[in-house]
Parts: structure tokens; C-alpha cells; sequence
């Protein structure tokens, strides 16, 4: 059997339908057209807290004899540290979730924040510590327990009245 090479036939959609008919193609179809939104950047008065707070970490580096004293407060309790950055050491940990803060006699958040306070300056005249480097609130605003924790170790000196 003989085959036979004919030419491809080639047709137009035109020729076909009889219009002429422009398709586009399938990722052009469906045109969304975003609206532009320009944002104001934040004031820096009221930029995040732990924005703020890394920033003077960069600053305010604890010694063994000067120590950050790093404060963090959740919504029922308060934790203090005194840190040593240079050796990467916690010299002293308390919180008001700590039974013997807590317990003798049973006491209140805010009394406990302020026994906190009063364990922080007993463990610096243990380790001959005046003065600390940099009181790091984490950004937190003074609420009762903060202010009960800042009133015990105010007394010491840490903190100006």
C-alpha cells in the first residue's frame, strides 16, 4: 500500500464560525484589580513595647556586680530576675508563685510582689550587690503589682522615689 503525503490542512477560526472571535488567553481572563492601600507608619510614642525593650537591651548589659534586673508581670503574677549578661547567669529568680513567697501567712498577689521585692534585696546583700545596671520592665505598665514589687526594692536603693 502506497501512503500518501497530503499537506497539513490549516483552518482559521474565522473560517470555521465565520466571525473572527479574539480569545484570550486563560491566566488573562480573570483580571482583578487590586486597590493600592498606603498605611501610615506607627507613631513612636506608641510603637511595641518589645520593640522598644530590645532596642536598650543592646545598651544595658549586666555585670556580676551591676545585674539587669529583668521584670516580667502576666495577667495574675509577677517574676523577677536579677541577670548577669556577661557570664549568661540568673543570680536571683523569685516569683509570686513560689510557696515560700506565697504561703507564710497566705497573702494576696500584690503582698507577694512586694515579698518578691524584699527576697530581691535580701539575696543582693548576700552577693554584695548596690546597685543594678538597668531595671528592664519588658515594656509593662505599672500596675498594683508592679508598683508593690518597685516600692520594696526602692527602699534597698535600686529604683530614685
Amino acid at each position: 500500500m502506497a501512503v500518501a503525503n497530503f499537506p497539513a490542512l490549516q483552518f482559521k477560526t474565522c473560517d470555521i464560525f465565520g466571525k473572527c472571535f479574539k480569545f484570550l488567553p486563560l491566566q488573562n481572563r480573570n483580571l482583578f484589580v487590586k486597590t493600592l492601600v498606603v498605611e501610615a507608619r506607627a507613631n513612636t510614642r506608641t510603637e511595641s513595647a518589645k520593640i522598644r525593650n530590645r532596642r536598650m537591651l543592646k545598651k544595658f548589659n549586666g555585670t556580676p556586680r551591676r545585674p539587669r534586673l529583668s521584670v516580667f508581670c502576666s495577667e495574675k503574677q509577677l517574676y523577677a530576675m536579677l541577670v548577669d549578661d556577661k557570664n549568661k547567669k540568673c543570680l536571683f529568680y523569685g516569683s509570686t508563685l513560689q510557696k515560700s513567697i506565697r504561703d507564710d501567712p497566705a497573702c494576696t498577689t500584690i503582698e507577694a510582689a512586694k515579698r518578691v521585692g524584699e527576697e530581691l534585696v535580701k539575696a543582693c546583700v548576700d552577693l554584695n550587690i548596690n546597685e543594678i545596671s538597668y531595671y528592664d520592665r519588658n515594656g509593662f505598665a505599672r500596675g498594683e503589682r508592679m508598683q508593690a514589687f518597685e516600692i520594696a526594692i526602692a527602699n534597698f536603693g535600686f529604683l530614685p522615689r
